[in-house]
């Protein structure tokens, strides 16, 4: 196969975009895999220190949410009496939650470098003056990622936790969740989040390509608003207070997207009006 240094730039096949996209997943699979080699070894602190400890009663985010459920007139989250146990029923089940718990270990941490590599397959493609508009594209994705990432572990994984564990239909009956269980709810509420907090860079592409406009997403504010109900109502407990508390951030993210979307067009428009200006100038 003909390599790139023997084309002019920007006559790459759609071979040679395979064969680089190919190589842009291995080495961003493979800062996952190192990564999650690191938090395999490391694996007594990752799960004593951080995936158990929403289910421990001093942890921090509910003393927090116990204030803000009262707020709302709600007791939700103030009774942290965790009257249950995480127990695993299969011969692999552990050496499994552990395989699965540094790989996303591993994606969590090296998002950044995730978002490099997509960025260097991608950035060929753009003009000169959208690549300097975007510099800090790398920045402010990990940034919002992490940012819902810790969202969902101090807010929503507690949240659900504390509900779920005390929940009872009655004294027959005792909590004892799988480590399968438990640790997909901590992981769902973390990776959804953080993916979710990503929404002003999707609107940003998206606006790029002319697939929404701000003016699509004014119009449309009100679905938007019952949308996020529902996904709060989806990733969250039953409970109204729980509900606003979450569905706040992702709405104010919305504004925000709705804002990028219009500085988005506006630069576009810039962009063409300086063309335009530069041909009938020649």
């Amino acid at each position: 196969m003909a390599t790139k240094t023997n084309k002019p730039e920007g006559e790459m096949s759609f071979l040679d975009h395979l064969e680089e996209l190919r190589w842009h997943l291995i080495r961003a699979t493979l800062a996952v895999v190192i990564i999650g080699v690191l938090a395999f070894i490391f694996r007594d602190f990752i799960f004593n220190q951080i995936i158990f400890a929403p289910s421990y009663p001093d942890f921090i985010s509910y003393e927090y949410l116990c204030k803000i459920s009262q707020v709302f007139g709600s007791s939700n989250g103030c009774d942290t009496e965790m009257n249950f146990i995480i127990q695993n029923r299969t011969m692999a089940g552990q050496f499994s939650a552990a395989i699965w718990t540094s790989i996303m270990t591993g994606f969590i941490l090296g998002f950044p470098y995730i978002i490099y590599e997509f960025w260097r397959f991608v950035a060929p493609g753009l003009h000169p003056n959208e690549r300097k508009n975007s510099r800090g594209f790398i920045f402010v994705s990990s940034f919002l990622f992490f940012l819902g990432v810790l969202f969902g572990f101090y807010l929503i994984a507690p949240l659900s936790i504390n509900f779920l564990a005390t929940f009872t239909v009655g004294d027959q009956v005792k909590n004892e969740f799988d480590i399968s269980s438990y640790i997909g709810l901590v992981r769902m509420s973390a990776l959804s989040a953080g993916l979710i907090f990503e929404l002003p860079i999707i609107i940003y592409f998206f606006t790029k390509i002319g697939l929404v406009t701000p003016e699509f997403l004014r119009k449309y504010r009100k679905y938007a608003l019952v949308i996020v109900l529902i996904v709060s109502a989806v990733i969250t407990p039953p409970d109204i207070s729980t509900q606003v508390i979450v569905s706040i951030p992702i709405l104010i993210l919305y504004e925000v997207s709705i804002f990028i979307s219009a500085f988005v067009v506006k630069q576009e428009k810039r962009r063409l009006k300086k063309e335009k200006h530069l041909r009938t100038g020649a």
